[in-house]
């Protein structure tokens, strides 16, 4: 009996079928035991079990094209995972490595100081601009660049100079025009008043010679500078003592204007080199300056009591 092909199985696939079915037959005649099987169920069978078969392997075909990667995109997975691996590895060495500025990044953070605001150029032009007031220095000052750390001594300023003034502050130092430049001193040595200098100019024309003690000398000219009134002083002269050697001065001057004289030495003893100073029938010396004038033994007369001058005498 020939059993046409199934409808929408192909000839070739029907015939391998056919093939399969006669080998199955032939070694059923072998086996002389075998139990005849039913004609139709039979065929049944041998055409069933190609056909899953073939079915089978169509689907798993399919599933493999489908499921499988080409090349490229093995290459390009491969690749992923290595740069996902790379990137994971460099975090890891990032979080162990300690985080830092670079120098650039913390200048731009950073804000600029008061002290840098203050001298920036603008600032400081403005400064200068604006300074109209003057004050007198009360001791010789150091000049310094700028307030705070970091600033440079660049000259002095002499005790009784009238200098110019911007009115900025900051460190406990004070800003001053010099030269039409920015300078900073120390704060608490400028006033409104001109201080008292020792040893200022003498403008009455009065000497006291040569061959006197330096300190004789120093004594001149603070009373002349401060009493530019008093014409006379009486220096060198016979007899020994301390006028004979040059140590000491007659300031030619009475009433209240000499005790002003006489207080006006005292006070700046120290600076001027001073050993006692006698005025009217008084005297204070250094030694014995904590008791201040002591009266002295009546002399005779005005001058050799000291009314009508000071005596000064120095070391």
């Amino acid at each position: 009996m020939v059993v046409p092909a199934p409808q929408g199985l192909g000839t070739d696939l029907y015939a391998t079928a056919k093939d399969i079915s006669a080998v199955a037959s032939h070694r059923h005649k072998r086996e002389t035991n075998a139990r005849r099987l039913n004609p139709f169920r039979a065929r049944a069978v041998t055409i069933a079990a190609p056909l899953a078969i073939l079915a089978t392997g169509a689907v798993v075909g399919v599933g493999v094209l489908n499921e499988a990667p080409s090349a490229d995109d093995a290459l390009s997975s491969a690749t992923s995972t290595g740069a996902v691996a790379a990137d994971l590895g460099q975090h890891a060495e990032e979080s162990r490595r300690p985080q830092q500025l670079s120098r650039s990044a913390a200048r731009i953070d950073r804000s600029p100081t008061k002290a840098e605001k203050m001298m920036a150029p603008r600032a400081v032009k403005a400064a200068i601009k604006g300074a109209d007031t003057r004050l007198w220095t009360t001791a010789t000052l150091n000049l310094w660049t700028r307030p705070g750390d970091g600033a440079k001594k660049v000259g002095e300023l002499a005790e009784g100079k009238k200098v110019l003034v911007t009115g900025r502050k900051l460190f406990d130092r004070v800003e001053v025009v010099v030269d039409g430049q920015s300078r900073w001193v120390t704060a608490g040595y400028l006033t409104e008043e001109k201080p008292f200098t020792l040893g200022g100019e003498c403008t009455n024309g009065t000497t006291v010679g040569s061959g006197v003690s330096p300190n004789i000398v120093k004594v001149h000219e603070a009373v002349c500078a401060e009493f530019p009134e008093i014409t006379t002083y009486g220096t060198l002269r016979g007899g020994g003592g301390d006028h004979g050697s040059g140590h000491a001065v007659d300031i030619m001057v009475s009433g209240d204007r000499g005790m002003q004289v006489a207080e006006f030495v005292r006070k700046y003893y120290s600076e001027l080199g001073v050993a006692y100073v006698i005025y009217q029938q008084h005297i204070w010396s250094v030694e014995r300056g904590g008791e201040g004038w002591r009266a002295m033994e009546n002399r005779g007369s005005a001058t050799a009591n000291h009314y009508d001058h000071v005596h000064v005498s120095v070391y």
